[in-house]
């Protein structure tokens, strides 16, 4: 008979409402982990952004998990579209950001390997680079390399090809 009064009145399933609300749970968990600087941009009423605070200040797990229980719950009575929008930007910089570095170690491993043809790659795809500055720092860290020795060559490297990128 429930299921008969539930389809009359186009209702959404219990099951429907419980993976909303968990949908909920999850968004302010993200809020709560992001960094203050990436929340500081997105639109919040008072009561959530003390909400998030105060989430951010337990250190109780079960607390923790309460709180961002009780964000959902201040999810579902606020429009999310402008909320979901921003995390989703923010994610998606995020990621662009990891595909970008993930290229620049791409580079510096090529070079760091394959020497000059590298050198000359790179060139080829940055002709501001200068090659001297480049061979020099690639020399140092093959040498330091070699001796099992970390010195900052590496880190160097890396630094000017991410200078040049951006």
């Amino acid at each position: 008979m429930s299921d008969l009064l539930n389809e009359s009145l186009d209702l959404p399933s219990r099951s429907q409402l419980k993976r909303e609300n968990q949908e909920l749970r999850n968004m302010g968990e993200q809020l709560v982990l992001l960094p203050k600087s990436q929340l500081e941009k997105i639109i919040l009423d008072d009561s959530l952004k003390a909400a998030i605070k105060e989430a951010r200040r337990l250190k109780n797990l079960d607390a923790r998990r309460r709180q961002i229980q009780y964000i959902g719950k201040l999810l579902r009575s606020t429009d999310v579209t402008e909320i979901k929008y921003s995390l989703d930007k923010l994610n998606h910089q995020s990621q662009t950001f990891r595909q970008h570095f993930a290229k620049l170690e791409q580079w510096r491993d090529r070079l760091i390997n394959e020497g000059n043809d590298a050198i000359e790659d790179f060139i080829g795809h940055y002709p501001e680079a200068d090659r001297q500055q480049l061979r020099s720092l690639q020399r140092q860290t093959c040498r330091d390399k070699s001796l099992n020795k970390h010195s900052s060559a590496n880190e160097k490297l890396f630094q000017y090809i991410r200078q040049l990128a951006d």
